[in-house]
């Protein structure tokens, strides 16, 4: 698979070249503040940078007719729109979240959701320090698949890549479920997941939950 990336120069951009590049895919464009260094046509070009970046990224795909794999957070309605219109074009997966794990817990939080309909619910997140938006992307994730409004508590502390706990409570009991990324290749494995998915599919607005799931 020839790829390429956005935001290359970055902490995530770093984390997937390595990622990729141990299963044998070829980086072919590179893109960053710098500037566009294009070697090929990507199958497939992945983004974690930043929202300001996402106009530029989708005149790529639409350029060279490449899939998207976007892990953007902090993403506006306008945002959406554009990739609504770029998944007529080319296969887009859009994620705040590309752990297998967190995708998994979405699903659990679901049906837990239901039958503990009548206890309190909140949600902690605590970041690194350089984490910019709050709450995160993935507290969101987790808010919708609870299905209803509950309180949200970031931190934003030293050099963590990501916890999130989740506390269900009544008078007599509380249950806590959490989930800590241990490091960044975390994502990467699931952005590698994603673009190996969407090589040779049609054009559409993929859930990277349901390639977790084998499509279900």
């Amino acid at each position: 698979m020839k790829y390429g990336i956005v935001g290359y120069s970055g902490r995530m951009g770093q984390e997937i070249q390595k990622v990729f590049s141990e299963k044998g895919h070829e980086l072919v464009l590179k893109v960053d503040v710098n500037g566009k260094e294009i070697k090929d046509s990507p199958d497939v070009i992945v983004d974690f940078s930043s929202a300001d970046a996402l106009p530029g990224t989708v005149d790529l795909c639409r350029r060279y007719k490449s899939a998207l794999v976007l892990g953007t957070t902090a993403l506006k309605e306008e945002h959406f729109e554009m990739l609504k219109e770029l998944s007529k074009e080319v296969p887009v997966v859009q994620s705040y979240n590309f752990s297998i794990g967190i995708n998994v817990l979405k699903r659990f939080l679901s049906e837990l959701s239901k039958v503990l309909s009548d206890w309190d619910v909140e949600v902690v997140e605590a970041h690194h320090r350089f984490k910019k938006d709050a709450p995160s992307g993935t507290a969101i994730l987790l808010k919708k698949a609870l299905g209803k409004e509950v309180p949200i508590h970031s931190l934003r502390i030293g050099g963590i890549p990501g916890d999130h706990v989740v506390v269900f409570g009544n008078v007599g009991e509380t249950i806590e479920i959490k989930h800590r990324a241990i490091s960044r290749t975390v994502f990467a494995i699931g952005a590698l997941k994603a673009a190996e998915f969407l090589v040779g599919r049609e054009p559409g607005f993929y859930s990277f939950e349901k390639i977790v799931f084998g499509g279900e």
